[in-house]
C-alpha cells in the first residue's frame, strides 16, 4: 500500500494515502526508545463519527514472528471487523512484557514499552483515526499481565482490560518464573527489566499486588486448566503442525495454561477480597494456545464493548 510519512509533534508517522483502505500500518517514531514502531490498524467501518479504540497486544513474539494474532488467529480481526471499533496493533517488544525496562539489555535492546504505549503512542492514534477518547486493551500469554499493569500505570487511559492466559502476580516465586521462561526465549535478562529477584521494581511493577488500582474498569480474566481440549487436534486450525507441534502443545502448553490458571484463579480471589467486580471465564480444559485465545476474545467482547459504550 502507498503510504505518506508525515513529521507531527508526536514524531515521524505514516499513514495510508488511500483514506478508504482500512487495514494498513502506521510508523510511529518512539522518542523513549529511540526508533520507529510499526503498528497495525484495522479502522472501524464508519468513520461518520469518532469511534473507540481497541489496544490488541500479541504475546511473547511481540508480533514479528509467527506467533501473533495475524498469524495465528486472524479470525479475531474478522471477528471486530464489524464491531465499530479501531484495532491498534503495536509490532514490537519481543518478549518485553510491554514494559519499561531499567537498562538496555545486550540481545533485546532499549525497551520502554510501557512509556510508548501510554504516553506516546494514543494521541498519534487518536489524532490519525480521529478516535473519541474512549479505550480498552487486551492481551494473552505474557501479555495477559502486561494489560493489568498498563491499566494501573495509566489511570483513565482504559476503560475496558481483558486479560487472557496471563500471571499477573510477576513477584512471587511462580510469577517470577514465568517471567524468565518468556524474557529467555529471547535472550534476554530478566536482571535488565526489574532487576534481580527482590528487587523493589518487581513488586511495584506487580498487577497483583496493585490489583486495588483496577477498580472502576471493565475486567474480563480468562484461562484453560491446561488439559487437552477441543483446539488441540491434529491437523486442526489452531494446533502446532504435526505430531512434534501437538505433542509440545500439549505439554509445554499444557503446563504453561496450568501455571497460568492457578494465577488467574489467584488474581480471582485478590479482586473479589477487595470487592472489584470482574468477569471469570474459567474452563476445565484448554492449553496455552492461539484457539483459546481467539475463543476468548470473542467471549470478552460484551465486557470490551461497554467501557467502549458499544452495543454488546
Amino acid at each position: 500500500m502507498l503510504v505518506v510519512c508525515l513529521v507531527g509533534a508526536a514524531g515521524l508517522l505514516c499513514v495510508p494515502a488511500q483514506a478508504d483502505d482500512r487495514r494498513f500500518t502506521l510508523s510511529v517514531y518512539s522518542a523513549a526508545m529511540g526508533r520507529e514502531i510499526p503498528v497495525d490498524i484495522q479502522r472501524a467501518a464508519g468513520t461518520s463519527r469518532p469511534r473507540p479504540v481497541l489496544y490488541l497486544l500479541n504475546g511473547a513474539d511481540g508480533g514479528v514472528g509467527e506467533a501473533n494474532w495475524n498469524r495465528r488467529a486472524p479470525q479475531a480481526l474478522d471477528f471486530l471487523a464489524d464491531k465499530d471499533v479501531n484495532v491498534v496493533q503495536p509490532i514490537g517488544g519481543f518478549t518485553s512484557y510491554y514494559a519499561d525496562w531499567r537498562a538496555p539489555d545486550p540481545v533485546l535492546g532499549v525497551n520502554k514499552w510501557q512509556t510508548f504505549l501510554t504516553e506516546e503512542l494514543p494521541p498519534v492514534i487518536d489524532e490519525v483515526l480521529g478516535a473519541n477518547g474512549f479505550n480498552a486493551i487486551a492481551g494473552l500469554s505474557s501479555s495477559g499481565a502486561s494489560v493489568l499493569q498498563l491499566a494501573i500505570a495509566k489511570p483513565g487511559l482504559y476503560r475496558s482490560v481483558a486479560a487472557y492466559s496471563g500471571c499477573a502476580q510477576i513477584s512471587d516465586p511462580l510469577g517470577y518464573a514465568f517471567v524468565n521462561v518468556v524474557v529467555a526465549q529471547g535472550r534476554g535478562n530478566t536482571v535488565n527489566m526489574y532487576g534481580p529477584q527482590g528487587d523493589p521494581m518487581w513488586a511495584a511493577n506487580d498487577p497483583y499486588l496493585h490489583a486495588d488500582r483496577l477498580r472502576g474498569l471493565h475486567l474480563y480474566i480468562s484461562n484453560g486448566s491446561g488439559l487437552p481440549g477441543p483446539h488441540d487436534t491434529l491437523d486442526g486450525p489452531f494446533a502446532l503442525p504435526g505430531l512434534d507441534g501437538l505433542a509440545n502443545q500439549l505439554t509445554v502448553g499444557g503446563v504453561l495454561e496450568a501455571a497460568t490458571d492457578h494465577c488467574g484463579r489467584n488474581l480471582q480471589a485478590r479482586l473479589t477480597t477487595l470487592g472489584i467486580p470482574a468477569t471469570y471465564d474459567f474452563h476445565p480444559v484448554g492449553t496455552h494456545s492461539w484457539g483459546y485465545w481467539l475463543d476468548a476474545l470473542i467471549s470478552s467482547w460484551p465486557t470490551l464493548a461497554r467501557g467502549l459504550a458499544l452495543p454488546e
